[in-house]
């Protein structure tokens, strides 16, 4: 039985008795007890696939925080690396993968697994987090989107310039399409996974959608986030989904047709704009489907360097940002957020304040 599903009422347009607030990445290096837990571990990985240390960093923020959502613990590479990639981590480096996918063949040699039972260490941490939670708040799953994940593969790691990926987009699309298309399928699997093992929300993570171009994005990404959450949907009718594109602001009118419950922001788009935009399309989805489409709620979207700032301003530039996702329309239908994750070097206690700020804030 959940304590507080204020976020669904939010997800849902229902009425709240204040706004629901979660941070991307709250289990994380910020934290002190993180850093302990993560020590024993003995690296990232181990730590994810350890399902007692996975659940007590995700518990750990919650100790701290008054938080209206978990998320699971994880990473978002865990598809390509039970795709046979070889996912480590190099320190002060990132992710890489010992193996790269760059021609059709690479494609074609890809496996097709069993999300459930690949990432069985996935599910269990799913599973024994919703318990140890007991009803406290709702729990995440998510997973990065197709082309997101496209991307480290390809490239083999973090990139800036996506030149391996972008040179396949541009000189072989249908190679892409084809990695893209095992990708969605993956994901679909993975997240359905994740629901029966006990997530009550999902997110997909386009974390480099924003690094296409305008109609790039539309046929590489959009399409088959698109065609994810009709899936998930179909299995999955009272699943939440959030969509979260960074840098996929100027987009939010062709997001608005993704199917996804909620949209996900990143600080450079303002939020009156935003709202402004998914109640015109919200306008427009009633039109084509002949009856009345629900609202698009809103998720985000702090600077999360904001939190470098005093208590007393965070908490102005935080009222501020709540000014503007109510400036219009009803007070619900938004989630606050950071823009992005929060930052390895983030005082704990501002992350504190931020999120008092947003409970403080009258409706």
């Amino acid at each position: 039985m959940l304590k507080n599903d204020r976020i669904l009422r939010a997800m849902r347009f229902e009425s709240i008795d204040t706004t629901p607030v979660w941070m991307m990445r709250q289990a994380g290096r910020y934290l002190p007890e993180y850093k302990k837990t993560r020590a024993q571990a003995g690296d990232f990985l181990s730590l994810c696939k350890n399902t007692e240390l996975a659940t007590e960093v995700t518990i750990q923020p919650f100790r701290r925080f008054d938080l209206d959502a978990a998320i699971l613990f994880s990473d978002i590479l865990t598809i390509p690396d039970a795709l046979g990639l070889g996912l480590y981590f190099e320190a002060g480096e990132g992710p890489k993968f010992r193996k790269t996918v760059r021609s059709l063949a690479d494609v074609e040699a890809l496996p097709t697994v069993d999300m459930a039972d690949a990432l069985d260490y996935v599910m269990k941490a799913v599973t024994s987090i919703r318990h140890a939670l007991n009803g406290r708040a709702p729990l995440f799953g998510f997973s990065g989107s197709p082309w997101t994940l496209a991307t480290y593969m390809i490239e083999g790691g973090s990139s800036k310039e996506f030149r391996h990926t972008k040179a396949m987009l541009y000189s072989e699309p249908e190679t892409l399409h084809a990695l893209l298309t095992k990708l969605a399928d993956a994901v679909i699997d993975y997240l359905s996974a994740q629901v029966d093992a006990g997530a009550q929300m999902l997110q997909i993570f386009d974390s480099w959608g924003g690094a296409l171009a305008h109609r790039q994005f539309v046929e590489f990404s959009h399409n088959y986030n698109t065609r994810i959450v009709e899936a998930l949907k179909a299995k999955h009718p009272d699943v939440p989904v959030v969509l979260f594109t960074k840098g996929g602001g100027l987009w939010l009118d062709t997001q608005a047709y993704s199917g996804a419950d909620v949209l996900g922001l990143d600080w450079t788009m303002p939020l009156t704009r935003a709202r402004s935009i998914v109640f015109e399309q919200q306008k427009e989805l009633t039109k084509l489907h002949k009856k009345l489409h629900k609202g698009i709620a809103l998720q985000g979207n702090l600077d999360p360097a904001t939190l470098y700032a005093s208590p007393a301003d965070i908490r102005q530039h935080t009222h501020l940002m709540l000014d503007d996702a109510y400036a219009v329309g009803e007070k619900t239908g938004y989630i606050a957020n950071l823009g992005h994750g929060i930052q390895q070097w983030v005082n704990p206690d501002h992350a504190k304040a931020f999120i008092d700020a947003v409970h403080e804030y009258q409706l």
